[in-house]
């Protein structure tokens, strides 16, 4: 198993354009049921990944 550590002198890295992500864009997905969200690079908008989706049952 493998620590994991709090950094917050550190951004992360855009792995398409390779820009230092300071912020991350999400916009809302139109979906039957639940909520999905999609998380892109605001420089390139290139997608980063997209939320898991959850019923209104599991909140």
């Amino acid at each position: 198993m493998l620590p994991v550590e709090d950094k917050e002198d550190v951004n992360p890295i855009c792995p398409h354009c390779g820009k230092e992500l300071v912020k991350i864009w999400c916009r809302e997905l139109e979906v039957t049921f639940g909520r999905r969200y999609i998380y892109f690079c605001p420089h390139c908008r290139k997608v980063l990944g997209v939320s898991h989706r959850k019923g209104f049952w599991m909140g």
